[in-house]
């Protein structure tokens, strides 16, 4: 069939993946563009960081999950620019030309323009970050045994910036490290000074969470030993000193940075169809307002409904959603029927602070605790299943559940080998 018109998609996390798996076997061409192979999958990502699971088990192969398609097409490049007059897309292999462009490329770490932050503190935006934080964890431990007195306590202080799910899961996470496995890795060490601290700048962890759950989390934190600080803003870090806006000072040789996203840019996306957080503003159709055939799906994408008058949150299921209605919408163009405009059913807010300890909003109620727990593992398995059938991550899970401990505590240093010089 000739003339079968060609849908490139910039990303290839939760909604250019899902947008490429439901147009499989459509009469378009799709060309799914990643700087990756592979899709990470970022709800799990601070469990990477701190040794709970393999980078494997959250990074998923493109090449692997589109083996089977006979019309998606995959390159890794970086994309540089787009022309939208000319319909061109500009990358660091080839230009690509396209009928429709779709932008799912997502966020990216915000030091909200602190260049010393962006130095010496740690993001956990991407798997190669989650294993650069895990060998830096580790090696702080190995670091730990021959540290001299004065050293040492900057060195056990981990500072996490950041109050939402990604701050309190890690900073949780931390905290099980320390009372469940240090003792039994390092029997001839003392890991009582390790201190955990968790700074956010709102009044509350969790802020868009319910007031049980934010209250709940909190106590769950302090009851693993975290040090919580809310209303607390971090001026400036300098590789070993972090400093409040109260002008409190923590001495610390690890910070992990998780307080805020901000939109990756694209050349050639007009000025005035950028809005705060460098998100794209698109219809409710997610077409880019006044670009011909150019649409934006997921965390970049600012949509306002009725309903979300200030945009949507930046969560996977919205990606997933938004890529659903456009690929029935690109569906439905070949068919000449009328297209649907989206809104967001918000089915609810979660996050994890340890074992058997999580808090759970539903659109009518909230709960916490175990059965928290076991809700959200179970929704991050059906998530992960919807991506690829990995049994592996539960088995694993329920292992190191069941076990206190896990295996994964391996530091894989890279090799600085300088070729052809």
């Amino acid at each position: 069939m000739e003339n079968r018109k060609r849908i490139v998609i910039v990303g290839a996390g939760f909604a250019g993946l899902r947008l490429a798996q439901d147009l499989e076997d459509t009469d378009y061409d799709v060309l799914l563009i990643d700087k990756n192979n592979y899709h990470q999958f970022q709800p799990l990502m601070y469990q990477v960081a701190t040794a709970r699971l393999e980078p494997a088990s959250v990074s998923f192969p493109l090449r692997k999950v589109f083996q089977h398609s006979k019309n998606v097409r995959i390159r890794i490049a970086d994309v540089l620019s787009v022309d939208a007059t000319n319909k061109t897309l500009k990358t660091s292999i080839a230009d690509f030309t396209y009928d429709y462009l779709v932008i799912a490329f997502g966020c990216t770490t915000n030091y909200f323009g602190n260049s010393q932050i962006e130095k010496y503190a740690f993001p956990m935006k991407s798997v190669p970050e989650a294993i650069q934080l895990r060998n830096r964890i580790l090696q702080t431990f190995e670091d730990a045994l021959i540290a001299e007195p004065a050293e040492l306590q900057s060195l056990m202080n981990f500072v996490v910036v950041g109050g939402g799910p990604t701050g309190v899961e890690l900073a949780g996470a931390l905290a099980e490290m320390k009372k469940n496995i240090l003792p039994k890795d390092y029997p001839d060490k003392d890991f009582s000074i390790l201190t955990i601290y968790l700074l956010e700048g709102s009044p509350n962890v969790l802020n868009p969470m319910s007031e049980a759950s934010q209250k709940k989390s909190r106590k769950y934190l302090e009851e693993l030993g975290v040090i919580v600080k809310t209303s607390t803003i971090v001026n400036n870090y300098d590789g070993k000193t972090v400093t409040l806006q109260n002008q409190e000072i923590i001495a610390s040789k690890n910070v992990i940075w998780a307080a805020g996203i901000t939109g990756n840019t694209l050349d050639g996306i007009p000025k005035e169809n950028i809005t705060r957080g460098n998100r794209f503003t698109v219809n409710r159709f997610n077409k880019i307002e006044n670009l011909e055939s150019v649409y934006a799906l997921g965390d970049i994408a600012f949509m306002t409904t009725p309903k979300y008058p200030n945009g949507h949150p930046q969560v996977a299921s919205v990606a997933i959603e938004q890529a659903q209605i456009l690929a029935k919408n690109f569906k439905s163009q070949l068919k000449n029927k009328s297209q649907l405009e989206y809104e967001y059913h918000d089915k609810g807010s979660m996050a994890t602070i340890g074992k058997r300890k999580a808090v759970v909003d539903l659109p009518k109620f909230s709960f916490q605790g175990r059965l928290a727990w076991f809700t959200w593992m179970f929704v991050h398995l059906m998530l992960i299943l919807s991506v690829k059938n990995k049994l592996s991550i539960f088995i694993n899970w329920m292992f190191s559940y069941f076990n206190n401990d896990s295996t994964l505590r391996v530091l894989l240093k890279s090799v600085d080998k300088k070729v052809g010089e």
